[in-house]
């Protein structure tokens, strides 16, 4: 009978630049496109929000590469893109990101980081 181990995840180079990214920037969506171009519904929404906020963000395209596309859903265990990150946290997806914004909690989430011009 063979022991079944969990093992750490494995460094590797996106791995690497993802936790980069996330480490180096205060804001950073993971998103379908460019900001200036986003390449679905979902990134364009999260997008505007943080524009219509006034966040001043970072994205990052993940269909640049198909090990990025796939390693930031390994990184945050979430199935889905876009997703964004707050001083290293993982926020949420499209819906979550709307629905904060919707109630507030995402403008107060950025300005209490220190991320907003209040």
């Amino acid at each position: 009978m063979t022991e079944i181990t969990t093992a750490s995840p494995i460094a590797s180079p996106v791995r690497d630049f993802i936790a980069g990214a996330v480490a180096d920037h205060p804001v950073v969506l993971f998103m379908k496109g460019v900001p200036e171009q986003p390449q679905c519904g979902f990134s364009a929404v999260c997008v505007q929000i943080l524009d219509h906020l006034g966040a001043d963000f970072v994205g990052v395209n993940v269909l640049q590469n198909d090990e990025l596309r796939q390693g930031i859903k390994d990184f945050s265990d979430w199935p889905t893109i876009p997703q964004l990150y707050v001083k290293g946290e993982f926020v949420g997806g499209s819906d979550i990101v709307r629905e904060m914004f919707q109630s507030g909690e995402l403008k107060t989430l950025l300005a209490e980081k220190g991320l907003l011009e209040t």
